[in-house]
């Protein structure tokens, strides 16, 4: 990537509040977070996932719920 020319701005304590930068190089900068925001949508419009919830599924909340249980039961045997 290019150098960025740029100027801090600071307040009387001398703490940066602001970074001043050539206007074609934030209409640089600009284009590359735009393009990156966009593969990252394209990326997560092609990713799958698994939802689960205890709520709709008792039976495997009971299931693990006993394992849990036995192997409690197991390490205090």
């Amino acid at each position: 990537m290019r150098l960025i020319k740029k100027q801090i701005v600071t307040d009387e304590a001398f703490n940066p509040v602001a970074v001043i930068i050539n206007y074609q190089d934030w209409q640089r900068i600009e284009a590359l977070l735009q393009r990156q925001g966009e593969e990252l949508i394209s990326q997560l419009k092609v990713t799958e996932a698994v939802v689960w919830s205890p709520q709709v599924d008792q039976p495997a909340v009971q299931a693990l719920s006993d394992l849990l249980e036995a192997a409690r039961g197991a390490t205090n045997a």
